[in-house]
């Protein structure tokens, strides 16, 4: 068999390029896991996209599957033939649906018998074969969410489609899809290349398109384009803000990326920055760019699709279409500021929250109330945590967040400078939010963890609290971040707060509004469970969280001791005879119906094996009592860890269910002892 490279690209209009990646690693993975599932061997495989056209290039692949010899057995020789020899009707049969008749069959022959066996070679297909229908179901897999129509053609796809290539080697693939019949031409740049660019290999692919101003590799593309950026933003002494989903947005839009700088009128920088950056990133696809101390400078950076005999002139429409976007800005932030924070607290009164848990208004005092209460466990100032509380919520009615709603709380911090608020305050109204998604900052000060942890507490307890809990992957309260993020606060800011504590305080400042008894019951499980993720993140061990999870420890900061002590202990050689002994007392425990003594009788003790575990287990709980106390874990358990030996020995040597009760009630009650003592920190007999 001989290999060639195979080329299959599908030709279109402009795909939506926030999908575009998506689209092309999709049809990759088809391909690929098609060709695996023919047993057709190749070297590697590349995909590649543009706005118009998803490709796939495999090297080195065969020209056809292997050849296969099929075997089918049939009856066993003793019902095949009856007393005469003379085939049975089941023979026959067999026979006949192989296309053979019973003299022509093979024996096969085992200890357990002998059976009718065909053989056959069935020929492996050819390229020419599979690739056509290997392609259609690459296309059918693909996540369209809207298909569409076009001209009178029945056929759907994301886009209307023009081309259909399927090379190997120099040779054409004969099949069709989507209505379009498979060639060796392929669209080059739509304004830099006229025609179609015909390919006569191909392993000319690249090459060929390179030609024709396309940049068909999608993540070589994409470096490039980084490159002329940074490089760009070098030349100005600045630097360039590239945010990874408008870099990968600008990479979808452009065949042929051509990298220009644009300037705005100085006066536009008088506007809060973050409003002018989402003006530029979102609505224009430009680049922000800052000095060296981070500062926004008034130069933009944008990629081009056509590499224009004029720049100046690209440049100056760029410039032309910005300057009204921005002004807006401006607008929005003049306006805004001629009406205070405060005074918008009755406006929120008109928004719902939700309908059933009242108005923005009522969330906002929830908030302050509950926020007023972290601080003061904080030792913090309690009254700035509710004024901050209080207006958390009065720039979401603001020109300027009704516009660039991702910058709600950003333009509070502003606003409420402008107002003359206390800085911690402003401060605060920013920090609402954080963390947002993943890795992301964490506020800054206690005012600021106070009503971050309010407003998510209030949300969780709300939502559960009239029975919404987040289902499957639907969750449109983000419920999860929200406990993610009470969870990373408290933890990482090293708080001293309960969530029980919490949940009780904030269904308290609910009133009557909540439905669903169970509330703080099913808010604090919904919390626990989400320390699971947060700590599998780190690396930790599934069972030492299970531990942990066991105990039920609703103060974070706590929860985290637990962990690293667990962790710690795992580690040692004594944790898993200990962590098995545990399970030993538990289950030994779980079949006794009894009631045990409430403490140990060394009078009772007839064991020497049983009195030194009692005496051992007796000096070292007076040192672990006040470390489990102090919340020291770790060397709480590297103390019980010394009852490794007399534990063994005890097990070895005792019989525990002894014959006389109140010496075998005795034995369980010094084993239950020493299992409470490890269970006040975590449940260890689950450690593997």
């Amino acid at each position: 068999m001989s290999t060639e490279t195979l080329l299959i690209e599908l030709g279109t209009e402009e795909l939506p390029p926030k999908s575009l990646r998506t689209l092309a690693t999709a049809f990759h993975d088809s391909i690929k896991a098609q060709l695996e599932s023919h047993d057709l061997a190749y070297k590697d495989i590349k995909w590649f996209a543009t706005p118009r056209r998803l490709a796939v290039q495999v090297l080195s692949l065969t020209d056809k599957q292997a050849d296969k010899v099929v075997e089918k057995r049939g009856p066993a020789v003793n019902v095949a033939f009856d007393e005469q020899g003379q085939p049975s009707k089941a023979a026959m049969g067999w026979a006949r649906s192989n296309g053979i008749t019973v003299e022509e069959a093979e024996r096969l022959t085992t200890p357990k018998g002998e059976w009718l066996l065909y053989k056959a070679t069935v020929a492996g297909k050819t390229i020419n074969e599979l690739v056509p229908d290997m392609v259609t179901t690459a296309i059918n897999k693909l996540p369209i969410a809207k298909p569409m129509r076009w001209g009178a053609e029945r056929t759907q796809f994301i886009r209307p489609v023009h081309t259909l290539t399927m090379l190997y080697g120099e040779q054409i693939i004969a099949g069709s899809a989507l209505g379009v019949n498979s060639g060796n031409q392929v669209q080059g740049h739509r304004f830099h290349h006229q025609g179609l660019v015909t390919l006569n290999h191909a392993d000319d692919y690249q090459a060929a398109l390179e030609k024709a101003f396309v940049k068909v590799d999608y993540l070589s593309r994409q470096s490039e384009i980084v490159a002329q950026i940074k490089a760009a933003a070098e030349d100005i002494s600045a630097i360039a803000l590239i945010d990874e989903d408008l870099l990968e947005e600008v990479t979808s839009l452009v065949e042929w990326p051509v990298t220009l700088v644009g300037t705005f009128d100085e006066e536009f920088l008088n506007v809060p920055a973050e409003p002018l950056i989402y003006s530029m990133k979102d609505h224009q696809k430009y680049f922000p760019v800052t000095d060296k101390a981070g500062e926004l400078v008034n130069k933009f950076i944008f990629v081009a699709n056509i590499e224009s005999k004029e720049p100046k002139q690209v440049i100056f429409g760029n410039e032309k279409v910005i300057r009204p976007r921005l002004a807006d800005a401006e607008f929005f932030f003049k306006t805004d500021k001629k009406q205070s924070l405060e005074s918008r607290l009755t406006t929120l009164e008109s928004v719902l929250f939700q309908k059933q848990l009242g108005t923005l208004k009522a969330k906002s005092e929830r908030i302050a109330s509950l926020s007023k209460t972290i601080a003061a466990q904080l030792g913090d100032d309690a009254e700035q945590a509710y004024r901050a509380g209080l207006l958390s919520k009065t720039d979401l009615l603001s020109d300027m967040v009704q516009e660039f709603p991702q910058v709600q709380g950003t333009m509070g911090k502003y606003y409420a400078i402008n107002d003359g608020e206390d800085i911690a305050i402003a401060q605060a109204l920013e920090d609402q939010y954080r963390p947002r998604y993943a890795g992301d900052s964490l506020p800054e000060a206690n005012t600021g963890c106070a009503v971050a942890i309010s407003d998510k507490i209030d949300t969780l307890v709300g939502i559960f609290g009239i029975n919404q809990p987040p289902k499957g992957d639907k969750d449109p309260f983000a419920l999860r971040r929200a406990a993610i993020g009470v969870i990373r606060i408290i933890i990482e800011k090293q708080l001293n707060l309960d969530l029980s504590t919490l949940i009780n305080e904030s269904i308290h400042l609910f009133a009557d509004k909540l439905t669903n008894e169970n509330t703080a019951e099913n808010v604090l499980d919904f919390i626990m469970g989400r320390f699971r993720a947060f700590y599998q993140e780190q690396g930790i061990a599934v069972d030492v969280i299970q531990a942990v999870l066991a105990k039920k420890p609703s103060a974070p900061l706590d929860f985290e001791k637990r962990i690293k002590a667990v962790s710690f202990f795992g580690n040692l050689p004594e944790a898993a005879t200990l962590a098995a002994a545990n399970k030993r007392v538990g289950n030994i425990l779980a079949k006794f119906d009894g009631e045990l003594y409430d403490g140990f009788k060394a009078e009772l003790a007839n064991e020497q094996a049983e009195k030194d575990l009692a005496d051992t287990f007796q000096s070292i709980s007076l040192k672990v009592a006040p470390l489990v106390a102090d919340k020291n874990y770790q060397a709480a358990l590297t103390e019980l860890a010394a009852l490794k030996t007399p534990i063994d020995t005890f097990f070895d040597s005792v019989m525990v269910m002894s014959d006389d009760e109140a010496i075998k009630i005795n034995r369980l009650t010094l084993l239950n002892e020493i299992r409470n003592s490890f269970f006040a920190i975590a449940d260890i007999s689950v450690l593997q």
